[in-house]
């Protein structure tokens, strides 16, 4: 039987959204770079963190980490696959000030777009 081991995300510039996805989700936290992996991405010409193509977002045990990949094409058209998220009263208003938009409101749920356009639900908790 498989498992979901990690979500992986394309987008423009994957360490704005993997920082941006790490505040909006409770227990997610970027993965450290130590000194290996700056040198690793110096490298291959890179300057920094902010430069790296793949960069790893670290969940809980019992949750998937997510991945953020650059690719050279733009975001067309609605995504096939989103996720629901839930949180306590002034959730929305915190995805907001971290750079979310609203998409359209529902009576039970708001669709939000993160800072590259990827639509994601907050539901009623």
């Amino acid at each position: 039987m498989a498992r979901i081991r990690d979500l992986v995300v394309d987008c423009r510039h994957p360490a704005s959204l993997a920082r941006f996805r790490a505040a909006a989700l409770d227990e997610y936290a970027a993965a450290p770079y130590d000194a290996q992996e700056l040198e690793r991405l110096r490298a291959l010409g890179m300057h920094g963190s902010e430069e790296d193509p793949v960069v790893l977002v670290e969940g809980p045990a019992a949750l998937p980490n997510l991945f953020f990949q650059q690719v050279p094409e733009p975001k067309a058209g609605k995504n096939r696959l989103h996720v629901d998220l839930t949180g306590a009263d002034g959730e929305l208003e915190r995805l907001l000030w971290l750079g979310a938009s609203v998409v359209a409101r529902f009576p039970e749920w708001v669709v939000l777009a993160d800072p590259e356009g990827n639509e994601f639900c907050l539901m009623d908790g």
